[in-house]
């Protein structure tokens, strides 16, 4: 079956990665991080060089710096935690802008970028003087989705049966199908009960092994089919 070079930005994880690798693609991860676990499936550098290394097929940005891109960060833009100002915090805000809009641009032919629900100075910045609201695949722009964990966990028992919407912006790709019947209502809530630690920006980032099995066999089987027909 055809395969699909596939690069993984911002994961340390290999969950997206090992998901595409194991359902028989050339997968790679890439972070300016090591990989969590030994491996030789991972690229440590920045991702707007790494592209350029290869012609990728498909480009998934797992885990982009989101904190002061999401909703939940944007009270920090007006004060500060403790120990940061607000020029730094808002500089990391135009950092973070630029990194999603440059992989939004990439010359890939098919994209996915992951990021939670953004406040309107985010959004502002990744396209000025755009409505994103009517953004579509029609001209070449994206796809907006929302998912949720809990529509790809196994069972209700699964680590993965969480609460955490997700927003994907997807060019060239389809929407992904939910892979159970349940309605989410009892999933947990981990992810938003996250007590304060050094791992905290690690854990809260977490991405969920259902979603990326169906990342995996939803895209890359419409990719082998495309590429058999």
């Amino acid at each position: 079956m055809p395969e699909m070079k596939v690069l993984v930005a911002c994961e340390t994880s290999g969950t997206v990665r090992d998901a595409f690798d194991w359902a028989g693609h050339d997968a790679w991860s890439c972070d300016l991080l090591p990989a969590d676990t030994p491996t030789n499936k991972h690229l440590q550098g920045d991702v707007r060089e790494v592209i350029g290394w290869d012609d990728w097929d498909m480009l998934v940005v797992a885990h982009p710096p989101c904190t002061r891109l999401c909703n939940s960060g944007a009270r920090w833009l007006k004060k500060p935690p403790a120990n940061r100002t607000l020029e730094e915090l808002w500089d990391e805000l135009d950092d973070g802008a630029a990194l999603f809009r440059e992989m939004m641009d990439a010359d890939v032919p098919l994209i996915c970028v992951e990021n939670p629900v953004m406040h309107h100075h985010a959004k502002k910045r990744i396209w000025p003087g755009d409505d994103w609201e009517k953004m579509s695949a029609d001209d070449g722009t994206f796809v907006r989705t929302t998912v949720q964990p809990w529509q790809f966990a196994e069972s209700k028992d699964a680590e993965d049966y969480q609460k955490k919407r997700t927003c994907l912006w997807l060019k060239g790709l389809p929407p992904l199908v939910p892979t159970n019947d349940f309605d989410g209502k009892d999933a947990r809530d981990d992810c938003h009960k996250e007590p304060p630690s050094e791992m905290r920006w690690k854990n809260r980032s977490k991405f969920h092994v259902g979603l990326a099995q169906a990342m995996a066999d939803q895209w890359g089987g419409l990719f082998q089919q495309q590429m058999a027909a």
